[in-house]
């Protein structure tokens, strides 16, 4: 290159711009007013829309492409106070699409040829780095919402679960939503031997014809939650409620061999009559004037255990004549007392004290059935070790009528005699 055509200004503007005018930028120089005197191919390539730019004012060239007025002014302002500026993010519609651009400009100072003294700078086509970021935040957002779903949708199944609990067993519940392996569809027939309780109130539809429907709701809840409290405590299925009358089982889940089924069962039904005793003011109180009064009967045998039902609504239960026959000893049961058969006697007699009590042949069976009135365990110690949530002092007579929460019961009594203390 010739000497004097290198010290032409043109050229050496042409020379200095030389790296702007390939890149995949669009790149501008202008001079220190900002009047542009260079752009590069990519310029007209990423701006279409613009014609000849030459010689024109830079910031009306970004008023042309759409760039908001504070945006512009922004660009000029810092420009012109620090020398250097960046705006990161500039939205320009080009056919039709919006288009995601950050600006980078700079005052450029050459001492040996000042008419390179100016600004240069250059738009970076940032939308595809903007539109992966969105797809990144989004699937992020979709995430969260997601993750939300399922906590919400989480917490209604346990809440379902909750609700659904107080209409199983506990072991039922147990089968169905903690042993994946044993689903209750997939719940087989099997034949158990079983120790089956029945129990019912004495003349119910007497009460039931007397109370008005809360009263008779609140006695009987009180008594079906006590009784099923107790169940629980001795490891005893409930199996349904009729009505009045309850049906419960050991074995059909767990079983510690048919003697000891039989002594959990009847430990239960020796902890019901006497719960049922403690409660008898409360229910008196709440104007059932005779109290209430349950007879019960418990009897062993092999039962067809399973899910019964329909395709629509399953239930898991067991069938069989030990079933009838508990609910026999219970209608034959004086007052307050438990009846068991001969089979569960002969199980049970070396622990439990029973007398005789009577002989019959239930319908459906071929021989007659001898009939034992329970009267307690033999052993002292284990009498002993039986809850009592009725006490009776010199000065106070303490009922607690909802042993499924005692630190409450026990807090309420704190309350009560914090009060008296007040009133002395």
């Amino acid at each position: 290159m010739k000497l004097d055509t290198l010290l032409k200004q043109d050229a050496i503007i042409d020379l200095s711009f030389f790296n702007f005018s390939n890149a995949v930028t669009a790149a501008y120089f202008a001079t220190p007013n900002l009047e542009i005197l260079r752009v590069n191919k990519n310029f007209k390539k990423f701006f279409p829309v613009l014609n000849n730019v030459d010689h024109v004012f830079f910031p009306s060239v970004l008023k042309q492409l759409g760039v908001p007025k504070k945006q512009i002014d922004n660009f000029q302002s810092i420009l012109e106070k620090e020398g250097r500026v960046i705006i990161p993010r500039i939205e320009i519609e080009i056919n039709g699409e919006i288009k995601i651009f950050s600006l980078l400009s700079a005052h450029t100072k050459n001492q040996d040829f000042p008419y390179l003294n100016g600004v240069q700078g250059q738009f970076v086509d940032r939308t595809i780095e903007h539109q992966l970021r969105k797809e990144k935040e989004d699937l992020l957002d979709q995430k969260l919402k997601d993750q939300q779903t399922i906590e919400e949708k989480s917490k209604k199944l346990e809440n379902i679960a909750n609700r659904l609990s107080k209409y199983l067993t506990p072991q039922l519940y147990k089968s169905i939503f903690q042993n994946e392996e044993n689903k209750s569809e997939e719940i087989k027939h099997t034949r158990k031997n079983l120790s089956i309780f029945f129990s019912d109130i004495v003349s119910f539809t007497d009460i039931s014809d007397q109370l008005e429907p809360e009263k008779l709701a609140e006695i009987i809840n009180s008594y079906l939650s006590e009784m099923t409290n107790i169940a629980i405590s001795c490891d005893v299925a409930i199996d349904k409620f009729i009505g009045d009358a309850i049906l419960a089982a050991r074995g059909q889940f767990d079983s510690d061999g048919e003697r000891d089924d039989a002594l959990k069962v009847i430990e239960m039904a020796i902890q019901m009559k006497l719960r049922i005793k403690e409660m008898q003011s409360y229910w008196i109180k709440l104007g059932l004037k005779d109290g209430l009064h349950v007879r019960m009967g418990i009897s062993t045998g092999y039962c067809t255990v399973g899910n019964f039902g329909s395709n629509q609504k399953l239930e898991f239960t067991a069938l069989g004549n030990p079933i009838n026959l508990a609910s026999r000893l219970q209608s034959k049961a004086p007052s307050n007392e438990i009846l068991i058969s001969d089979i569960t006697y002969n199980l049970v007699k070396d622990e439990v004290n029973c007398e005789y009590f009577d002989e019959f042949t239930p319908k459906g069976f071929k021989r007659p059935v001898k009939i034992f009135r329970v009267i307690d365990f033999q052993s002292k110690s284990h009498n002993n070790k039986r809850k009592i949530f009725s006490h009776k002092g010199n000065f106070v007579d303490v009922n607690i009528f909802d042993t499924s929460d005692i630190e409450a019961a026990i807090n309420e009594l704190k309350t009560i005699q914090e009060k008296f203390k007040k009133e002395k």
